[in-house]
């Protein structure tokens, strides 16, 4: 399966590469605009605007004479849109005499998935000037074998978009060969690639390319302001796509698997600093979950609490202790104890704990139930983050921040007491909510909207407008 995703992106690149040509040989003889109509563009569909909508009029449709006259202030718009996002240009040290070449290509931010994005939204575009896009809606789940309409059009779909090699015009059966289209489409989705066509792969080819190219656009726009403000090293978890990254000197060192908050308990876009690191933490059960969670089960079992290794402590510190059944006649109504689980391999923190300051009571830590990782939607916690590759990172730490290491080293294999370690410096943290990007091997990669924080209403008011005529995709 691996040499054939290998051909398949062999493939993308190729077909990427002769879309580029076809675009620039079909370019009109204004085709020093293209640098700035893309940079536009790719504004527009994250933050469409009335100005932005004429500017591409103007680039687009208008008179040599009328993109003369407008493309300094053309300049200057794009220009403040990416330093309004503290991104920096080079169009800021540009001297006086600098073509027009020049400073368009200087307003292109200097990252190295810029050209990536702009060719799949010149992609985008086209598509949705020549392809129809209605929904498919075969009624039902799709397994390999079944029979139905709605392959056909599965099947274009797949290879417009690039996962499929080929179109099979005439088939109505589920073969092979979709089905591995199908898994490829699956895992750029952040889905199960089971080859299974259910609601959530079907939600995927349903969106239409202008929302795409939205989603992709704004993230784009996002990440590249947030990025460009980043002190390193750095800790990055991108909620939706259930991924963390450590980066130093501009190097991805580790990268993991993650579990976050469920929609009902979201882990919150938010920065910080890590300051220490606990091994063998406690766990005091946050009144919340306290609430909803453990009571019912304490209510249920009234020996839950000695089943998970929880103490329960009255607020003015001291241990109480009740029968079984005391504890499931308290747990009913007013609970006025604090619960704290003892810290071992049982632990629901695990192994590990990542202490940054916060009123949220929001922290990274380990689990005694890595099975989890193995879910593709792996929003499952109640609000802090936890990380499979928890003892890489730990050993980052040590290596680099922990000061006793002496200590750390000779309680590598106790299990029992908790110990807090100081660093030498504090780590930063950054939970972001980014749904789209280009990968490293330039695939286009897509996450579902976990927390419903994404409005359509944009897509919607760039569909109102025919802006994108023929000359989008031939500046």
């Amino acid at each position: 399966m691996n040499s054939g995703l290998g051909f398949v992106r062999g493939y993308k690149c190729v077909a990427w590469l002769l879309l580029f040509i076809s675009l620039f040989l079909s370019a009109n003889a204004r085709s020093e605009f293209d640098n700035l109509t893309q940079n536009l563009l790719l504004q527009y569909l994250a933050e469409p605007t009335l100005e932005r909508e004429q500017y591409l009029t103007t680039l687009q449709a208008g008179t040599i004479s009328e993109q003369l006259e407008s493309v300094d202030i053309i300049q200057l718009s794009v220009a403040d849109f990416w330093r309004q996002k503290n991104v920096p240009l080079s169009f800021d040290k540009l001297n006086s005499g600098a073509s027009i070449v020049e400073k368009n290509i200087s307003l292109e931010p200097e990252v190295d998935d810029y050209l990536w994005v702009v060719n799949y939204l010149r992609k985008l575009i086209w598509l949705s000037q020549t392809q129809s896009w209605p929904a498919i809606e075969p009624g039902g789940l799709l397994r390999l074998g079944d029979g139905h309409q709605s392959i056909k059009l599965i099947s274009q779909r797949l290879w417009l978009l690039g996962d499929a090699i080929e179109y099979a015009a005439d088939e109505v059966v589920y073969k092979e060969d979709l089905a591995q289209s199908v898994k490829r489409f699956q895992a750029r989705h952040g889905l199960t690639p089971d080859s299974v066509i259910g609601p959530k792969t079907l939600f995927w080819l349903n969106q239409t390319p202008l929302a795409r190219g939205h989603l992709l656009a704004k993230s784009f726009v996002e990440k590249t302001a947030y990025s460009s403000q980043l002190s390193q090293p750095y800790l990055l978890i991108n909620i939706p796509a259930f991924n963390m990254v450590l980066v130093e000197d501009n190097q991805v060192v580790l990268q993991s698997k993650v579990i976050v908050g469920k929609s009902y308990r979201q882990t919150p876009v938010m920065q910080g600093n890590i300051s220490n690191i606990v091994l063998n933490p406690t766990w005091t059960v946050p009144r919340q979950i306290l609430r909803k969670d453990v009571l019912p089960l304490i209510h249920k079992d009234g020996h839950y609490l000695a089943k998970k290794k929880f103490d329960v402590f009255d607020y003015e510190g001291h241990l109480v202790e009740k029968s079984a059944q005391q504890w499931q006649e308290a747990a009913v109504g007013r609970f006025p104890y604090r619960v704290v689980q003892r810290p071992g391999t049982f632990n629901s923190l695990g192994r590990y704990k990542f202490h940054f300051k916060n009123d949220l009571d929001v922290y990274l830590h380990d689990t005694p139930n890595p099975e989890l990782y193995r879910q593709s939607q792996r929003a499952l916690s109640s609000g802090c983050v936890r990380i499979e590759k928890v003892q890489l990172l730990a050993d980052w730490f040590a290596r680099y921040l922990i000061i006793d290491k002496r200590i750390w080293n000779r309680m590598q294999l106790n299990y029992d007491k908790t110990q807090w370690f100081a660093l030498s410096a504090t780590l930063p943290v950054h939970l972001v909510y980014w749904r789209a990007w280009v990968d490293d091997e330039h695939v286009a990669q897509y996450r579902d909207d976990i927390y419903d924080v994404d409005s359509v209403d944009v897509v919607s008011l760039i569909g109102q407008h025919a802006i994108f005529t023929d000359k989008v995709i031939t500046q």
